[in-house]
């Protein structure tokens, strides 16, 4: 089960565990986790146990956010709350970073695998660095559209599957667990 019911979140997830024999299920959408760790990591493991204990399932759990070096890293373990929806908070980062010229940033992410008593087996962090842009290029989730990954070229909502597994912050997160992961599960390696 992935703690989650973001069914953008979820794609992403399924193309990241694609090569496995593995079926993914979200969370049911009545059960709610608040997020009241102080670490992304806190997060992951605090979703991850509580699905894991709620369904008796195996339960993937994560957090991420957006930190911005000239904001002191803002808006961190808030960037989903920043604002009411996408636009607000886009609009609300370029104003809090108005003209400055230091733009640096990063998206980190943790996850965490409980199993379906909630104790927590796997854990791992990940992060992508860029910058943000003066302006959205492209469509794309949170803010996607205005963080720009030097490495691929393009922003984060323009960034391919291959892309966001290979230099994506959930993406990285996830190798660094990956065949740890299948042995926990009893999953065979993809061919």
């Amino acid at each position: 089960m992935i703690a989650s019911t973001n069914p953008a979140k979820l794609r992403e997830l399924e193309q990241l565990f694609g090569p496995l024999d593995l079926e993914l299920r979200p969370m049911p959408a009545d059960l709610v986790i608040e997020e009241t760790g102080s670490t992304y990591l806190d997060n992951a493991r605090l979703k991850a146990s509580t699905a894991a204990r709620l369904s008796g399932c195996w339960s993937l759990g994560d957090d991420s956010g957006l930190e911005v070096d000239a904001l002191d890293g803002a808006p961190g373990l808030y960037s989903a709350r920043w604002a009411d929806d996408d636009a607000a908070r886009c609009r609300r980062l370029l104003e809090a970073l108005g003209d400055h010229p230091y733009r640096s940033a990063r998206f980190r992410s943790a996850v965490a695998l409980a199993a379906p008593d909630g104790s927590i087996r796997l854990e791992s962090e990940g992060e992508c660095r860029g910058e943000i842009l003066r302006a959205p290029r492209g469509q794309g989730r949170g803010y996607d559209s205005l963080f720009w990954v030097r490495e691929a070229g393009c922003t984060h909502a323009a960034m391919t599957d291959e892309q966001r597994s290979r230099l994506g912050s959930r993406g990285k997160a996830l190798r660094r667990i990956a065949e740890t992961l299948r042995r926990e599960l009893g999953l065979r390696a993809p061919r």
